[in-house]
């Protein structure tokens, strides 16, 4: 070999080490990038918006959800459009969108709360701007159909809050006093870290990574689209509501096959409420349906998270770094500083 020749050698070695090194530390580096929003302090002001479905005799609730940001020292402004009608829809996607971009737009304002879900996010998606927001960010609260809303504030660089949302409220608020307490805690700057109660279906492990997802159905239909969410070395949330079993297994082979866990680092399982009884029995439990479908994989998932559609629904950071422990007898979640 000519010396010219040794050199090349040694460059394109030293080359392919340090390209070795850095895809090492990408795989192993999961620390949030994600901007987090300033928390919010007395004197803030929260927004209270409708992009989903119509919130028909539902003012009692709204109103409850304004005089509990009140008792907590914070302003609350309702959109204008919140209770206007249009058909299936809190008004037309215009009308939702108008109030969720002025809040957005608004620098006075320091959280977005929606008042509830249903259907109807996913219309208003492309009508969004996010320039003014980036200047001045906020938390966006809610979860089921507004994980639409999650996945494109996550896409757009920013962490954001699954949690309760206005009809979500009880007239006695002991019912939910953990809704709303980490709910709470969390937009003043004090994420709950949570024990899960163990279940013989957790399959054991420790990982670490930013937490994302929410809601099954929405997370499936948003496969393909710029919202759906790259899944590598972060920890995915999921809960469902109404939903037959075989749908759920559908959806996950789908989301399988598309290759949304292929790098993921692990799974937390929250609520699967109200699940349908078909003809045709599936023939296990919907934990097992859940491990049988993600048997290739090797990542740690842990069932019992309490969130979702139930009361106990429990306030989680998306996009927050947090560390997962799981053990048969219990696991653990707890959110980076």
């Amino acid at each position: 070999m000519t010396l010219k020749k040794h050199a090349l050698y040694l460059i394109l070695t030293l080359i392919m080490i340090v390209n070795t090194g850095i895809k090492a530390q990408n795989n192993t580096d999961n620390s949030s990038n994600l901007i987090q929003p300033p928390y919010l302090k007395a004197g803030d002001t929260v927004a209270i918006v409708a992009p989903s479905g119509i919130l028909k005799s539902r003012e009692g609730e709204v109103q409850q959800a304004v005089a509990l940001i009140k008792d907590w020292g914070l302003h609350a402004i309702v959109g204008k459009n919140v209770f206007n009608q249009g058909n299936h829809f809190a008004g037309t996607d215009d009308e939702r969108c108008e109030d969720l971009q002025n809040a957005m737009d608004d620098p006075s304002i320091s959280a977005i709360w929606c008042a509830r879900g249903g259907y109807g996010t996913v219309r208003i998606l492309d009508k969004l701007n996010y320039t003014k927001f980036k200047k001045k960010p906020k938390w966006i609260i809610g979860y089921s159909d507004i994980t639409a809303l999650h996945n494109q504030v996550h896409n757009e660089g920013f962490q954001s809050l699954h949690a309760l949302m206005c009809v979500s409220l009880t007239k006695n608020l002991d019912d939910i006093e953990e809704t709303v307490s980490t709910f709470k805690s969390a937009i003043f700057g004090q994420p709950k870290d949570y024990a899960l109660k163990g279940s013989n279906y957790n399959r054991i492990g420790e990982t670490s990574g930013e937490l994302v997802g929410g809601n099954l159905t929405i997370l499936h239909t948003m496969l393909g689209s710029k919202e759906s969410i790259d899944t590598a070395g972060k920890i995915l949330f999921i809960e469902e509501i109404g939903e037959y079993k075989y749908h759920i297994d559908r959806m996950l082979q789908s989301m399988k096959r598309a290759g949304y866990f292929d790098n993921l680092n692990g799974l937390v399982v929250g609520d699967m409420s109200r699940i349908r009884k078909n003809t045709t029995p599936w023939g296990t439990s919907i934990e097992q349906l859940i491990l049988d479908a993600l048997e290739d994989y090797d990542f740690p998932i842990a069932f019992n998270v309490p969130a979702g559609h139930e009361k106990d629904n429990r306030a989680l950071v998306l996009g927050r770094t947090v560390d997962l422990k799981v053990g048969k007898g219990t696991a653990t979640l707890k959110f980076s500083e």
